[in-house]
């Protein structure tokens, strides 16, 4: 197993390399305007996880994860050829669903943000229920040798 630095150094030589050719561009039409937003690297620096994401449509990304397939052995030797290891590492192109769950995201905090704005106006005007100090206090029995009918205690544990 090699280093774990060493992966995420080739990762990033990874990611640099196929970011610049697909910049240059590929003679594919189906490929739409497509970001690398990460490099996975396996321990044994034998197969690749590249990260993207494109922008446009369904029928557009679709198109491209297509292209992207087609072009993924002139990718690998474009990698190949830019490396400094013994093996090439196999490529393998995954949609990024980054963009998707940060925008569902965003949709849950807005709906959160407009419940609270809601609970807070209907808390503006709004008046505690029962009566103001629902606790009940005996006012007259300070010092309590008074029962609860304003009398003196008798019987035996009346104290002399």
């Amino acid at each position: 197993m090699a280093d774990p630095q060493r992966a995420r150094k080739m990762a990033d030589r990874i990611k640099e390399v196929v970011a610049r050719r697909l910049d240059k561009g590929l003679r594919d039409p189906r490929l739409g305007f497509v970001t690398i937003t990460d490099v996975r690297v396996t321990g044994d620096l034998q197969h690749a996880s590249i990260f993207y994401t494109v922008y446009g449509s369904d029928e557009e990304r679709a198109d491209s994860a297509a292209a992207l397939k087609a072009a993924t052995g002139m990718l690998r030797t474009e990698v190949g050829k830019n490396i400094t290891a013994r093996l090439t590492p196999s490529l393998e192109f995954i949609a990024d669903a980054l963009p998707d769950t940060s925008a569902h995201l965003e949709d849950l905090l807005a709906q959160a943000q407009m419940r609270d704005l809601q609970v807070q106006q209907a808390a503006v005007g709004a008046t505690y229920a029962g009566d103001a100090d629902p606790y009940k206090h005996d006012d007259d029995d300070e010092d309590g040798d008074e029962d609860v009918d304003g009398t003196a205690p008798s019987g035996p544990d009346a104290r002399v």
